[in-house]
């Protein structure tokens, strides 16, 4: 996935400048990249959110337009948050160049998951969410992905069966990552013990000319005495 977003130089410094600048709808960031100077900048707050909502992240390739600057490829490296109002705080990118290999993490994608399950009679089990991968900026993917058509219970996915053109998982090949397991079984209620409300199991019915004889006695009892 790639975004586009314009950035500012920036000159101040501190807590204080940062505010200042929060309260007039941007953001503090800094870009940095191997052998490359480091630069503070900043970006609309609401363009950064735009790109954020339609899925930015660490994967997403910035075309990003520095005023004064030029402009470069970049990703997204780190966010800092507020703590509990949706507010970004500083965003640092890391500025990409078309022959260097990349190390990120990427998520892990299972196609055809619950019709796999359905069909297997069984639970999709996945344990392995994301990856970490190498890979040249061209070769940049949203995540990885891996089929789970035809697996029957007891079968399991491993890192070693995920896909991986033009890119290198650096994870362990043998690492789980889903697996095929039986359904609990369920468990029926005793026969012949009383609920919980009382009622059923071995309780004994009561006929009603049962308790019409007895009030009968009860009437001739009364009456004798």
């Amino acid at each position: 996935m790639n975004a586009a977003l314009n950035a500012q130089l920036r000159t101040g410094r501190g807590k204080n400048a940062a505010r200042a600048l929060r309260r007039t709808g941007r953001v503090p960031a800094a870009i940095h990249g191997h052998g490359d100077e480091s630069r503070s900048l900043s970006v609309s707050a609401y363009d950064l959110e735009q790109v954020l909502s339609h899925g930015g992240s660490g994967t997403t390739v910035i075309d990003l337009q520095i005023e004064g600057g030029g402009s470069t490829q970049a990703l997204i490296r780190e966010l800092q948050v507020h703590p509990y109002r949706p507010i970004v705080l500083h965003v640092d990118f890391l500025q990409l160049h078309a022959g260097e290999v990349v190390k990120m993490q990427v998520p892990v994608r299972i196609l055809h998951a619950e019709a796999a399950a359905h069909a297997a009679g069984g639970i999709l089990d996945q344990v392995l969410y994301t990856v970490e991968v190498e890979c040249l900026p061209r070769d940049i993917i949203d995540a990885v992905e891996v089929d789970a058509t035809g697996m029957a219970v007891g079968d399991s996915i491993r890192v070693r069966d995920i896909p991986t053109p033009n890119i290198r998982i650096t994870n362990d090949d043998d690492l789980p990552v889903a697996s095929m397991v039986a359904p609990a079984p369920v468990e029926e209620e005793p026969v012949g013990t009383e609920s919980e409300d009382g009622v059923g199991g071995s309780v004994e019915p009561v006929l009603i000319r049962d308790r019409q004889a007895d009030i009968k006695d009860v009437e001739t009892t009364e009456q004798n005495g």
